[in-house]
């Protein structure tokens, strides 16, 4: 059982949607688990038994071409939800990126919870059609950005959703994170050489518009110069 009344991500996570007695309720049907750095959650192809919602650290959901070679899809992120509620098989392999928590439920168990509450089943809705427009905007991004444009709106998307809720940055961003990917990972997800990610971050920097003090950390110097190359395509 979690006790959802000290659950970090409680106002922001799918069950939001419900009344502090019915997440309470839910809660008693979920369970914490830790996932740590490079274990795997859901498997590509099989049987999705749980789904989820993540409490802290960074997950990627990466699909499988013939030749097995993986391409990573997408990011999985603080309060996001993971799983295929009403599915059966995964179309995807969801691992942790880092040291990830969850809040993790049997699938049929929250099935038949978010049949007797619309307000859940409702708030799954919403988030999925908001999962479809960032999926068709990251479309657009492979399709007809430059690499300069790619690494500049990837930026911009991790400082919004690696936001703390605790976090009062100006116009609701962080303009200083750890980046979740290292350069071999950001180059599967935008398409890109290792080598032409780092050559775009150097010139980001060089430029002023960022800076770089490791090989994770992140300090956005010029947000709004960074925003109009992102948006320049």
């Amino acid at each position: 059982m979690n006790d959802c009344t000290t659950c970090v991500v409680r106002n922001r996570a799918v069950c939001s949607a419900l009344l502090p007695a019915e997440r309470a309720l839910l809660g008693q049907l979920g369970r914490a688990r830790k996932v740590p750095r490079g274990q795997s959650l859901v498997w590509e192809g099989e049987e999705e038994l749980v789904v989820a919602n993540v409490t802290s650290g960074i997950l990627q959901i990466s699909m499988s071409l013939a030749d097995g070679r993986e391409q990573i899809v997408g990011i999985v992120f603080p309060s996001d939800f993971i799983g295929r509620p009403f599915g059966e098989r995964s179309p995807y392999r969801i691992s942790a990126l880092c040291d990830a928590a969850l809040c993790v439920f049997p699938r049929a168990a929250f099935n038949a919870f978010a049949k007797d509450h619309p307000e859940l089943e409702h708030n799954l809705l919403r988030r999925t059609l908001e999962e479809l427009d960032r999926a068709r905007e990251w479309m657009l991004l492979l399709a007809k950005k430059s690499a300069r444009e790619k690494v500049a709106t990837l930026l911009l998307e991790m400082s919004v959703r690696l936001l703390d809720q605790n976090c009062q940055e100006e116009r609701g961003a962080l303009n200083h994170f750890d980046l979740p990917l290292d350069r071999q990972q950001i180059g599967n997800l935008l398409g890109l050489t290792i080598e032409t990610v780092s050559r775009q971050l150097m010139k980001l920097k060089g430029e002023g518009l960022i800076d770089l003090p490791d090989r994770k950390r992140v300090i956005i110097n010029d947000r709004p110069r960074l925003c109009a190359l992102a948006l320049a395509a």
